[in-house]
């Protein structure tokens, strides 16, 4: 199509005051739609419980907790070492610790390993009623009222659960409350293993 100018030369093409329509006009968010999706798919392929914790194999944060109330032995990093040892955050505002509760008096009562519990951004009084009526299987709890140690510890939230050897080394972390599967599967053989190392 031939376009005279103000100059008086002649262009032949398109007509500049009505620029060609776009051929492809929703590639660009139908490709972000498509990488999106792709992340999406893959994120939900992977299990929650095995997100890598950065603390694995390394020493146990330096902190040191008073005891929730009503108890007489609060939980420090020195009380994490000498012997293999297992950490459990709860609340008593925390659904799922209810559920996997019973799994921890039972392993108390099998004596394998000394359970600590460390007790996160609960209210005092909470914290002690929910022990005196469930029961207690920590030998230790350490009251983290803030939540400050939770996040030194790379808490995301509760329950979570470490595995910490003789030498104060964290050798692993449970996301989300344990099941009798996890216990006898992941847990034990874990513990066993370190205490023969």
């Amino acid at each position: 199509m031939e376009h005279n100018r103000a100059d008086g030369t002649v262009t032949i093409g398109a007509n500049p005051a009505h620029p060609p329509a776009r051929r492809w006009p929703y590639l660009g968010p139908l490709a972000i739609f498509a990488i999106v999706g792709v992340f999406l798919g893959v994120g939900l392929t992977l299990n929650p419980r095995e997100i890598p914790s950065p603390l694995i194999g390394k020493p146990v944060p330096q902190f040191q907790l008073a005891p929730v109330k009503g108890r007489t032995l609060g939980l420090a990093s020195g009380d994490l070492r000498g012997e293999v040892s297992i950490v459990n955050v709860f609340a008593s505002w925390c659904v799922a610790c209810r559920d996997e509760h019973p799994q921890w008096m039972a392993l108390a009562r099998q004596g394998g390993a000394p359970i600590h519990g460390l007790n996160y951004k609960d209210k005092p009084d909470d914290a002690a009623r929910w022990l005196g009526e469930l029961g207690d299987p920590y030998r230790r709890t350490g009251a983290d009222l803030d939540g400050r140690v939770g996040i030194d510890w790379g808490v995301y939230g509760v329950p979570e659960t470490f595995v910490v050897d003789r030498n104060g080394v964290i050798r692993d972390k449970v996301i989300g409350p344990i099941t009798p599967r996890i216990v006898q599967e992941r847990l034990l053989p874990l513990v066993r293993r370190l205490q023969d190392e």
